[in-house]
């Protein structure tokens, strides 16, 4: 466990500092016991010596000030190391997830994360620093009392010896199975949040139901379920914990039992029999305490086995030599083959033997069904993920040659889900430029149509757009996007469309504003396209179908070729019709 925890922290100066000066109280703690040997050998005499007793309690006053003085240094210690290792591991978490694929940030994927760069780190950091200390102290002191045993009777030292790694294994197990319970206990409550949440949100729907009190169904079998699981854990502990305190009370009998057997025999004395009882007793003690610790070295156990999950998964490779520069803006596929579960997964691709090329300052538009690989391609060229075979070549450069940050420095992506901060449009925008001035700001602004958002907002430029930009609308958090795009003034942007379910005002503006982005001729532009007037606009059209390229071409080509871009754009033009004549 010590060598699990030592691990996680990439800088665990604290944690040795802490752990060292645990473990030098635990170690004095056991010295300053032991000498109860001498000093009552020396009192408990027909003749108490009080000579021969006057250096043994001379050390154990300074024995006293030293473990005084370590405690004085161990308290504050304690006391800051749970923030600060927090702060230290969710660092350790953050740098890291920085260096992952972006394609691993899922919707599940990040909600681990987000659960565990919070909640799981911050208890975990607490923990370490409230249980792993005592856990340490009671198994030092045992040791420690175990070694002065030895000094003074070796048969009773090989009991208290043969007794800790017994109840160490017991203890091992009733963790383990803590653990376990954690891991069943969090399934539960994870659904309990989210129907707490679902009854929040739902609540017009509950109250017309008349179950305004009661919550849903599924709120119901939750705690149920939630219940269920806690009775179910507390009966999977308790057979290890009741075996635990056995086999430390099985201990002591034994000590009792043979030191009053050697005392009646006449090979252990009366001073020493006493002080060895004594120290039983306190052997046995901090063993029984860390029954009371198993919850939370379990739970330990669980948290660390998280934090390890995010840490284990790997980083983006890097070329030892990347390229920093780009030549250009061109963007080629070379046979690119790629499965979102790797090319071993045995899964069809989504992507099949894909090439094409989009020249420096031109505009090029992915049209096709629903999961016919536009996004993945949009995905691939920004590196994402990396293919199974074939090329991804930005600026002529292979993108695995290129360093990501330089890659992603020059690409501007306007994804199909915007994500907004919860703070003002104007700090939303500055994300893509920090140091962009007003009049860029503005000018940013009015290309992407988010000026007139602005002027009919309460707060104009100073608006917060909420959380995740729930203030705005669609169309509204569209234009952002777009505005961050132009702000960038990156010379490749990657669009996904996102108009369809627009209203007309909307659809309109973002139509136009993505007209404006691809007018730039230094600037390469990839749009997932729908609509003709964003179609009008591209220099070539790629058709994509099942992963494979059906056809590729100009917009008036392809349109008169009868193939999947005609199928395509003819069923937009009659759904298109249709909602304007209903």
């Amino acid at each position: 466990m010590i060598r699990r925890l030592y691990r996680l922290w990439p800088h665990p100066g604290l944690l040795v500092q802490l752990w060292s000066l645990t473990a030098a109280l635990a170690v004095l703690q056991g010295l300053l016991l032991g000498l109860l040997v001498p000093i009552l050998r020396a009192l408990l005499q027909p003749e108490p010596d009080f000579a021969a007793a006057t250096p043994w309690l001379i050390i154990g006053a300074i024995g006293l000030v030293a473990y005084a003085v370590l405690s004085v240094i161990a308290t504050p210690v304690g006391f800051a190391a749970a923030m600060k290792l927090a702060v230290q591991l969710r660092h350790h978490l953050m740098r890291h997830v920085t260096t992952l694929p972006l394609g691993w940030f899922t919707a599940d994927k990040k909600g681990q994360f987000s659960r565990t760069v919070t909640s799981v780190a911050g208890t975990l950091s607490q923990l370490t620093a409230t249980i792993g200390g005592p856990a340490i102290t009671c198994t030092l002191v045992p040791a420690t009392i175990i070694g002065v045993t030895f000094v003074v009777d070796w048969r009773l030292a090989l009991l208290l010896l043969v007794t800790l790694p017994i109840a160490l294994v017991a203890l091992g197990r009733s963790w383990r199975t803590v653990a376990a319970v954690s891991d069943d206990m969090e399934i539960a409550a994870n659904e309990v949040a989210s129907r707490a949440i679902e009854f929040g949100q739902a609540q017009p729907v509950l109250r017309a139901a008349g179950h305004a009190t009661t919550g849903s169904v599924r709120m119901r079998d939750a705690l149920d379920d939630h219940r269920h699981r806690y009775r179910r854990g507390l009966h999977r502990m308790l057979f290890p914990d009741l075996s635990y305190s056995g086999v430390v009370m099985a201990g002591y009998v034994a000590v009792l039992v043979f030191g009053v057997q050697f005392l009646l025999s006449g090979t252990l004395s009366i001073p020493d029999t006493i002080a060895l009882l004594v120290l039983a007793v306190r052997f046995l003690e901090p063993l029984g305490a860390m029954v009371d610790h198993a919850s939370g070295l379990g739970a330990m156990d669980y948290l660390s086995e998280r934090v390890e999950s995010v840490l284990r998964t790997p980083s983006l490779p890097h070329s030892p030599n990347p390229v920093r520069r780009l030549e250009d803006a061109s963007i080629e596929f070379a046979d690119v083959t790629f499965s979102y579960g790797g090319p071993d997964a045995g899964e069809k691709p989504a992507l099949s033997e894909v090439s094409f090329r989009c020249p420096p300052g031109t505009t090029t538009a992915l049209v096709g069904p629903s999961g016919s690989g536009k996004t993945t391609v949009t995905r691939l060229i920004a590196r994402f993920f990396d293919i199974d075979s074939g090329n991804v070549r930005v600026g002529t450069v292979d993108v695995r040659e290129l360093d990501h940050p330089v890659l992603l420095e020059n690409i501007a992506i306007v994804f199909q889900d915007v994500y907004l901060f919860d703070t003002t449009i104007e700090e939303n925008l500055r994300i893509a430029r920090p140091d962009a001035t007003w009049e860029e700001l503005e000018d940013a602004a009015r290309h992407a149509r988010l000026d007139e958002v602005i002027e009919r907002l309460p707060g104009g430029w100073q608006t917060r757009v909420g959380e995740a930009g729930a203030q705005l609308s669609g169309g509204e958090r569209q234009r952002v996007s777009i505005a961050r795009a132009f702000l960038k003034r990156a010379p490749i942007v990657l669009i996904d469309e996102a108009a369809s379910a627009l209203d007309p005002e909307n659809e309109s503006a973002i139509s136009q504003a993505i007209a404006a982005l691809s007018d730039d001729p230094g600037r390469t532009v990839i749009v997932i396209a729908h609509r003709p007037t964003t179609l009008a606009t591209a220099d070539q059209v790629i058709a994509l179908d099942g992963g494979r390229i059906a056809e590729i071409g100009t917009p008036a080509e392809l349109r008169d070729a009868e193939g999947t871009f005609a199928r395509l754009y003819h069923q937009y033009e009659h759904a298109r019709s249709w909602h304007i004549t209903a």
